[in-house]
């Protein structure tokens, strides 16, 4: 996926109530019944259908790496849905979302400000409308670039402008060279 989806999806995974399945043979009887057979998990992991019946039945126990983090990923994706929903719902409507960045962060503004770019690292609670956007447009299939740019406005008005009390004329925010970022809700 993306830098800024891949936060966002672990900042969701946080408020799961328990732990999703570990063992290989367990991932794979959840998404069995998730997908309504061994025919689906089969074409969605890209192997064969016999197994994903060994897999089911313990036959085999350790996957290969790739094949590992394929089912990691699709059944982290599918664990809890309407936990994740609450989490992101209470996110957008009113607890907003904690950003920790480290990244080259700049802005375009009128002749005779310090405009350079420059490394900063910031925490910062972004409010829920932030958190709305980054998940709709997460949920829309946004790419990195747009969810970027989204993150950027965001600090935009929470960073620079501090929600409208400082440096009004700002035009547009540089967010670039993530080194570090991490979500939280």
């Amino acid at each position: 996926m993306s830098l800024i989806g891949d936060g966002l999806n672990k900042a969701v995974q946080k408020a799961f109530t328990r732990p999703a399945p570990k063992s290989a043979g367990a991932q794979m009887r959840y998404l069995v019944k998730q997908l309504g057979g061994t025919k689906a998990v089969a074409q969605m992991l890209r192997v064969s259908q016999r197994t994903v019946e060994r897999y089911v039945k313990d036959q085999i126990k350790k996957p290969r790496a790739d094949l590992a983090g394929r089912l990691d990923g699709e059944v982290k994706q599918r664990w809890q849905p309407q936990i994740r929903a609450k989490a992101k719902a209470k996110a957008a409507s009113t607890g907003g979302i904690m950003i920790d960045v480290r990244a080259r962060l700049g802005y375009t503004a009128p002749i005779g400000s310090t405009d350079q770019d420059r490394i900063r690292h910031l925490t910062l609670a972004l409010p829920p409308v932030h958190a709305a956007r980054l998940f709709d447009a997460q949920e829309q299939g946004a790419s990195d670039e747009r969810l970027q740019e989204i993150a950027a406005e965001a600090l935009k008005e929470v960073y620079f402008q501090d929600g409208g009390r400082r440096a009004g004329s700002l035009d547009e925010v540089r967010f670039t060279d993530i080194e570090h970022l991490e979500f939280d809700l």
